[in-house]
């Protein structure tokens, strides 16, 4: 009799057992993530619509992500706010937005003569850049992944030539980041504006120049009817926006679904890079073949030296006031001075001894 009955409550225990995890893996889990780019907004925007599809699919329907352009949540800058309150789970943005309230954010998009793409990801992943990363976002019950790169963006849209550095002073140029903190230090305003408003901006004499990304972004933004001028890049060799997720949001997933997010995340960023270079690869031939009177220019090398001079100098005194900047800047540039040297003779050594 009781064994009987035991053997009846193992039975029984089991199934509730059962029950409770079929009931968990049907269980649906609804995020809520605010992107800092408009609706339907080119490669961007593609890599938040790869992501949800992929943790949707690879979920079985159990994990859905709602997305929220800029245009309804208006606040394109205000996505770390916002998820770090919890009003989102998820965000989809750019670090360097948000340098002025936590200034530790900016080396994780891109930094001046830094590192290029294929170099940023290996120090994220096996440099130490991704727990450096996790320590300046942690602070704020947030965490951040790679969410999509662009590789070396141009150096902007200028309407006037730049000769000397003379013609710095006074300039108006929307450019965010660290980039922006150099140009002013030799006499440039830097302003940051939302995608949605360049154009504007640029056609109304609000700003001189700007800089957006490349090819695969700036031709379908028609900057070249307004400013001819299209500079190489030296400010962003490798912009990485950032998906980032509020930590209790995370940790409140089972771990299947977290792993799965993950996943998505890593594949969409490197989605969106493949997808920025074989635009910009298409889109630099039509601008080529299809509009002539862009004159496609280099800073001239007293320029770039004074912005070379600047950006070394800006560094050091980051350094120099923060123990949590320096460990940043040191752990980037002692990783480009490790991977730079395997670059020049990989890529650059291939392009090079094979060009004819």
């Amino acid at each position: 009799m009781l064994k009987t009955f035991y053997k009846s409550t193992l039975i029984a225990a089991v199934v509730m057992v059962t029950s409770a995890n079929a009931f968990a893996a049907d269980k649906v889990y609804r995020l809520k993530l605010a992107e800092s780019w408009g609706p339907n907004f080119p490669v961007f925007g593609d890599s938040v619509k790869n992501m949800v599809k992929m943790a949707e699919e690879m979920s079985n329907g159990r994990l859905k992500i709602r997305v929220d352009s800029a245009n309804k949540h208006k606040s394109a800058f205000g996505v770390f706010d916002m998820v770090k309150s919890g009003q989102y789970d998820m965000g989809h943005s750019a670090s360097y937005y948000y340098k002025g309230k936590v200034p530790n954010t900016l080396y994780f998009t891109t930094m001046p003569f830094g590192m290029t793409a294929m170099e940023q990801h290996a120090w994220f992943q096996y440099g130490g850049g991704q727990e450096l990363m996790d320590q300046v976002y942690g602070d704020h019950n947030l965490m951040a992944f790679p969410g999509g790169n662009t590789g070396v963006q141009m150096g902007g849209w200028f309407r006037k030539e730049i000769n000397s550095l003379d013609d710095l002073q006074n300039l108006k140029m929307r450019i965010p980041g660290f980039a922006g903190e150099v140009l002013a230090k030799l006499g440039a305003t830097p302003v940051n504006i939302p995608p949605g408003e360049l154009y504007t901006s640029l056609e109304r004499n609000t700003i001189d120049a700007l800089e957006w990304v490349g090819p695969s972004l700036d031709l379908r933004m028609g900057f070249h009817k307004i400013a001819p001028f299209y500079y190489m890049g030296w400010h962003e060799p490798a912009t990485e926006l950032m998906f980032i997720i509020n930590k209790k949001k995370m940790a409140s997933l089972p771990a299947d679904l977290q792993a799965i997010l993950e996943v998505a995340m890593r594949k969409a960023a490197y989605d969106m890079y493949v997808q920025s270079y074989a635009l910009s690869a298409e889109n630099w031939e039509k601008m080529t073949s299809e509009f002539p009177n862009i004159q496609v220019k280099t800073f001239p090398p007293a320029v770039l030296s004074a912005i070379k001079n600047a950006n070394d100098e800006i560094l050091a005194e980051k350094a120099s006031g923060d123990e949590m900047a320096a460990k940043i800047i040191k752990s980037q540039q002692d990783y480009l001075k490790l991977v730079r040297v395997w670059t020049d003779i990989s890529e650059y050594g291939y392009i090079k001894s094979t060009k004819e």
